[in-house]
């Protein structure tokens, strides 16, 4: 009874299975994107933010997120450029407002980045837009993308209940619609994702094992 958790060269066997595999930032999978990763190129405006005081920088996306770390990025660049494919945002209303108030913010509407270019770092974008088709350059130190996450969940296709985007659905003790197999973190369906909410799933999954498997050990 139980569970077998296949990886590249072992086979684990386990009673019970905590999935705690994560989302990745999805990709605008341009030219330059992969050179200038690290470079210049990043997904986590706290992260990295501080590497570009007083610099010039773009944020590429229009949801609660991006507006977040845009608001957060303007602590330590001069200025920042949203660059958002749409001609209004899709962040909460809160936050648009704090946005373009915000004197060091501005934003290129209908445009999506065309490439990133660079010497050893980058140093501009190529902005394409999208209703015209004209291409524009733009000057900047760095880019932050913030447009998704995509759930580390393709190899529980089958096994488990998952929602449209690739989430694993489960309830508020963390588990799953299988006996044993509890999921935490950004890979889970949920409203906020942090790393403080991650944190108090792991507890929570952690605890709600230990009974599962006293109660499976006891029978």
């Amino acid at each position: 009874p139980g569970w077998q958790i296949v990886t590249e060269d072992k086979t684990y066997t386990a009673l019970s299975v905590i999935i705690a595999a994560g989302a990745s930032p999805k990709r605008l999978n341009v030219p330059g994107e992969d050179k200038f990763r690290g470079r210049g190129v990043s997904y986590c405006a706290t992260c990295d933010g501080a590497l570009f005081k007083n610099k010039e920088v773009v944020v590429v996306g229009g949801g609660d997120t991006a507006l977040e770390e845009t608001l957060f990025l303007t602590r330590f660049a001069k200025k920042v450029t949203v660059i958002h494919r749409r001609n209004a945002l899709r962040g909460t209303k809160i936050l648009q407002e704090r946005a373009f108030s915000n004197k060091n913010i501005e934003f290129a509407w209908d445009s999506v980045v065309a490439e990133i270019v660079g010497a050893g770092k980058v140093t501009g974008v190529k902005i394409k837009n999208v209703k015209t088709n004209a291409i524009a350059d733009r000057l900047c130190d760095g880019i932050f993308v913030f447009v998704g996450y995509t759930p580390n969940t393709a190899f529980l296709k089958g096994l488990l209940p998952i929602d449209e985007s690739g989430y694993i659905i489960s309830d508020d003790n963390c588990l799953t619609s299988k006996a044993g197999i509890f999921a935490v973190g950004d890979c889970r369906k949920k409203i906020l994702r942090q790393v403080v909410t991650a944190c108090g799933e792991g507890a929570t999954a952690a605890f709600n094992c230990q009974r599962f498997l006293e109660t499976r050990i006891t029978h």
